[in-house]
């Protein structure tokens, strides 16, 4: 990459990156107020509510991942200038989201059933029941917001999801000020109110896009009209999507799943203190890493765009200055991890002797956690192009070694074998998402991303020929 090609791309990335950033910081504020909010409630509401968080996203991780290949092939379809080609990849994103939410309504009353077989205190049993059923009955709007949202995205027009990122945060944290403590005539429903508040923002911010979607704003107009069969769904296309969506959701979701297994066998083993002080990392990790994902999601249009314009040679250069520019802020936040974690962990200890166990362990806990922010940026900038470019079943294949094969049997090993703490238990994780990074960046200096036809485009030019 030549100096003069790096500050011109350096803009576009930031250009691109900054509402993406916005939209996903927005993701990790709305956790972090619910973390903070339920706080004073005690800490089997801060342990019910947070991990309940987190056993959400374990549930809708998989669905959004195939979803999220909306991105992909809007990004590279109209980087080959095919928008109605593009378009129907929206749609084709709400249909599933729409399917999936449908069907987790179905097995809501297995909730119970299914937390009662953990390892978990009663009332924070209890509690963590009440947030799932409520919390779940938005997941197709969570993942019609990812649908929709990556679609303006993989065309260039990354504000849209930004604008329904914010109302949603805006109404989420308004909602649960109401509604966790019982003002304005409302009654206090505790975790409940946290639950029912995010649900609520998350229909309000899918409605938001959904309008303009359907009114086709904000998106560059084609060069000439669509032929009527051009605006008409195809399931072999679905499929396609589908195809490549599902390893990516897999991958999304094994790799999640190995962490609750940690979050609720491995943590949950070691005590409430202990498993709320790593809830509240994991949740100030979830703030400063949102950047990091932006700054990937830009990176992973405009390699999407790149390669659907034939210009391959393009993307190690997008790559490079991506991953540059995401190492940078992490390493940032990291430091500042390590040189004040007990000022941090402040924020989320309640009055009395469980706030002080929480903040003991997790100022510790924090600290370590600044072992892993040059390898997080690494692994998700590198992960994000390999998926704009269609290589999920290889990277699924190298979270399925790492995640269940390493970093679950390792942690499972030092607490319930050797009798660990938490301080080894979480150098588990540093060194699975090292082990990572190093897998992904060796993958993508393969070349073998080239090689992949991820619209099918090469397949119909062979078959013209």
């Amino acid at each position: 990459m030549s100096s003069s090609s790096a500050p011109v791309r350096l803009a576009v990335l930031l250009q691109l990156a900054w509402p993406i950033v916005l939209s996903r910081s927005t993701q990790a504020v709305m956790g972090f107020f619910d973390a903070l909010m339920t706080a004073p409630l005690g800490q089997s509401a801060l342990a019910a509510a947070t991990t309940g968080a987190i056993n959400v996203l374990a549930l809708v991780i998989l669905p959004t991942g195939v979803v999220f290949m909306v991105q992909s092939f809007a990004a590279q379809l109209s980087g080959a200038g095919d928008l109605a080609g593009a378009r129907r990849y929206g749609w084709y994103g709400l249909i599933l989201s729409g399917a999936a939410g449908l069907l987790v309504l179905v097995g809501l009353p297995l909730v119970g059933p299914v937390l009662g077989l953990l390892d978990y205190e009663p009332e924070v049993e209890a509690l963590m029941t009440v947030y799932l059923v409520i919390r779940l009955t938005s997941l197709g709007a969570m993942m019609g917001m990812e649908a929709i949202g990556n679609w303006f995205g993989g065309h260039g027009n990354t504000h849209q999801q930004m604008v329904a990122s914010v109302l949603a945060m805006v109404v989420d944290i308004s909602l649960n000020w109401v509604l966790i403590y019982g003002l304005l005539g409302f009654p206090a429903m505790g975790v409940a109110g946290a639950a029912l508040g995010s649900s609520i923002a998350s229909f309000v911010g899918l409605a938001y896009l959904v309008v303009v979607f359907l009114r086709r704003s904000g998106l560059p107009q084609p060069a000439r009209p669509p032929a009527p069969g051009d605006r008409r769904l195809r399931w072999a296309e679905m499929v396609r999507m589908v195809r490549f969506g599902v390893p990516n959701g897999l991958n999304w979701f094994l790799e999640f799943a190995a962490l609750v297994l940690f979050i609720n066998v491995v943590m949950a083993d070691l005590g409430t203190a202990a498993l709320a002080a790593f809830m509240v990392v994991l949740n100030i990790n979830s703030v400063s890493f949102m950047p990091a994902f932006g700054l990937s999601s830009a990176g992973a249009i405009l390699v999407g765009q790149a390669i659907g314009a034939g210009r391959l040679d393009q993307v190690p250069g997008i790559v490079r200055v991506t991953a540059v520019t995401a190492a940078v802020w992490q390493c940032t936040v990291g430091l500042l991890y390590l040189l004040f974690p007990a000022a941090v962990m402040a924020w989320f200890a309640p009055p009395g002797e469980d706030g002080g166990a929480l903040l003991a362990i997790g100022t510790t806990l924090l600290a370590i956690s600044a072992a892993w922010q040059l390898f997080d940026a690494l692994a998700i900038t590198v992960g994000e192009a390999l998926r704009a470019a269609g290589d999920t079943a290889w990277c699924l294949y190298a979270r399925i070694l790492l995640a269940w094969f390493m970093f679950a049997p390792a942690s499972l090993v030092v607490v319930f074998v050797l009798g660990g703490g938490h301080v080894p238990a979480i150098l588990c994780v540093v060194g699975y998402i090292a082990l990572l990074a190093m897998m992904l960046v060796w993958r993508f200096r393969s070349g073998k991303w080239r090689e992949i036809d991820l619209t099918g485009a090469r397949e119909q030019a062979q078959i013209l020929v």
